[in-house]
């Protein structure tokens, strides 16, 4: 049986291999990684040249991490904090749609999430530190933080992950009014949206604000999303 092609977003930034020094479309290998352990065949989606069209061969799509939406996204002033990478805001947010409209499964990771949130009209918080005091989401740079939060009774995360879990996490932004069409999934105890799924319940699509792909040892998101694509069908609890 062939694997479900799951498309990956990716990050359009200089990187470096053997002598070269050059512009290139990366994405952390724990994604594909993740996609791949989870039975998923993992194809990544550059922001150049990204069109909604790209769905017609996809099973599903993860909008992975990285960069701030750029806050004129959202009509807001930048925060001072606030560090954009506006290549990839257009072509993600219009894919996001899509994806919502053609009822692609798909999972949402961090920036994911926040693109989603945007894509239907809502906003960010742009430094959850003003708020919260302390800065555990993202404790330094290049070191994740953990969160633990629990899911809302019947939603989807909820049937993947139990009432409570905890998983790595790394971000200053967070959600700020939700936008229509979807509703909040799970919260940590501070009050942060950790979990964001369209209200309607159509098709399948979570977004999440912490990093699964950062847990080798925890791939039901990932399983979950690669179930689906491949059967059409809810994969068991666990």
């Amino acid at each position: 049986m062939s694997r479900p092609r799951i498309g990956l977003t990716t990050y359009y930034k200089e990187a470096a291999w053997g002598v070269w020094r050059r512009e290139a479309a990366v994405v952390p290998g724990v994604y594909v990684e993740a996609v791949a352990a989870a039975g998923g065949a993992p194809l990544l989606l550059p922001p150049v040249g990204l069109d909604p069209a790209v769905l017609d061969v996809l099973d599903a799509l993860v909008l992975v991490g990285g960069a701030d939406v750029d806050a004129a996204q959202y009509a807001a002033a930048p925060h001072p904090s606030t560090a954009p990478e506006p290549v990839r805001d257009a072509p993600e947010l219009a894919l996001a749609r899509a994806a919502l409209e053609r009822e692609v499964p798909l999972l949402a990771i961090c920036r994911g999430v926040q693109v989603l949130n945007v894509a239907l009209g809502g906003t960010l918080e742009q430094h959850l530190p003003d708020r919260l005091g302390h800065t555990a989401y993202q404790p330094s740079p290049g070191v994740f933080g953990e969160v633990t939060f629990r899911t809302e009774p019947g939603s989807r995360i909820a049937a993947v992950l139990g009432a409570e879990a905890a998983s790595p996490c790394y971000h200053h932004q967070g959600i700020d009014r939700v936008a229509d069409g979807l509703v909040v999934t799970a919260r940590s105890a501070d009050g942060v949206v950790q979990a964001l799924e369209p209200a309607d319940h159509a098709g399948w699509a979570i977004g999440v604000q912490f990093h699964p792909e950062e847990n080798p040892a925890d791939r039901r998101l990932f399983r979950a999303l690669v179930h689906q694509a491949a059967t059409g069908e809810e994969r068991p609890t666990g």
